[in-house]
């Protein structure tokens, strides 16, 4: 039996990874798109990741393309109460204005569900913070959401230390709610903007975190080891940044612990980030079915302490 994680306090729980939905209708066709879907929940996978920006960065795309490919899924597999659904609101402008303004978020809110083809969210994010909306109006509109039983629970991304605990403090201090769940970038190659002040506020309040970026756009599976290899991907600019950093170290450390366990780059990556305090479960993406299996397979590592502190230590 798949072990549950708890997402902090909204009562959501998953396995030790979340299903990154950014690709489904973008680099994962909708064909392929619903065999890995049905494959995460033969598996034991609980919560799909989403937000309605996805796949406005691609030719022709204006976003929400994610959304209705799985809604097309829920409708067609019928497993909607087998899943959790998580997506976002604040990157895609639209009806309502911008960012978290709050007729933004209400009618954010009514286009995925249309889209998605269901009556509620399980998990409804600030996609990232909106400094020229006062945190109480938009905690205000997630309220509001809440009481419709639209929204379930609701989360923080892309948030600052200050800025979380100023919403947190607001709900203390009101009837407002409270985001009960973060979604941060975090992996063994980018750790400042979590760890620390962040991290220790998640665990004192018990802030579910779910990282995004969890293999750093493919690095930490070992594609990019050379200058060589950085003409692989539109992403070189970037591995070569990582590569310049603590990055090789990190793949070292990877490649001695992927001997003693047997373990993919990829897996160890997912392990220990699940592994870290506060954390719930990382996010991935797969975009095929084969993929998605070696993702997957995270939940059968188990790294020793040392094997942890060796990692830890190469990226610090």
């Amino acid at each position: 039996m798949t072990e549950l994680r708890t997402l902090g306090t909204s009562g959501l729980e998953t396995p030790p990874l979340v299903l990154g939905g950014n690709v489904f209708g973008w680099t994962a066709d909708e064909a392929t798109s619903f065999r890995i879907l049905d494959r995460f929940v033969e598996r034991g996978g609980t919560m799909i990741d989403t937000a309605d920006v996805y796949s406005d960065w691609a030719p022709g795309h204006s976003g929400g393309e994610s959304e209705a490919v799985i809604g097309k899924w829920l409708k067609q597999s019928g497993k909607r109460d087998r899943v959790l659904i998580a997506t976002k609101v604040g990157m895609l402008d639209g009806e309502g204005g911008h960012g978290l303004a709050p007729a933004r978020i209400a009618a954010a809110c009514e286009a995925s569900l249309r889209r998605l083809g269901t009556d509620r969210i399980d998990l409804y994010f600030a996609h990232r913070d909106d400094p020229d909306v006062p945190q109480e109006d938009a905690l205000g509109a997630f309220g509001k959401l809440i009481e419709a039983g639209k929204v379930r629970a609701i989360g923080a991304s892309n948030f600052t230390a200050a800025r979380l605990k100023s919403a947190l403090d607001l709900g203390l201090r009101t009837s407002l709610p409270q985001y009960q769940v973060l979604q941060p970038e975090y992996n063994l190659v980018a750790r400042s903007s979590f760890e620390g002040e962040l991290q220790d506020l998640c665990i004192a309040h018990n802030i579910g975190a779910v990282p995004y970026f969890a293999l750093a756009s493919g690095f930490l599976t070992g594609k990019y080891r050379s200058e060589a290899d950085l003409s692989k991907s539109v992403r070189g600019g970037r591995m070569k940044a990582l590569l310049d950093g603590r990055g090789a170290e990190v793949l070292a450390a990877m490649d001695a612990v992927a001997d003693e366990t047997g373990a993919s780059l990829a897996q160890i990556a997912l392990a220990w980030l699940a592994g870290q305090p506060g954390v719930s479960a990382p996010i991935a993406s797969a975009t095929s079915v084969a993929q998605l299996d070696e993702l997957i397979g995270n939940w059968d590592v188990a790294l020793t302490d040392d094997q942890r502190e060796r990692l830890t230590a190469a990226g610090a």
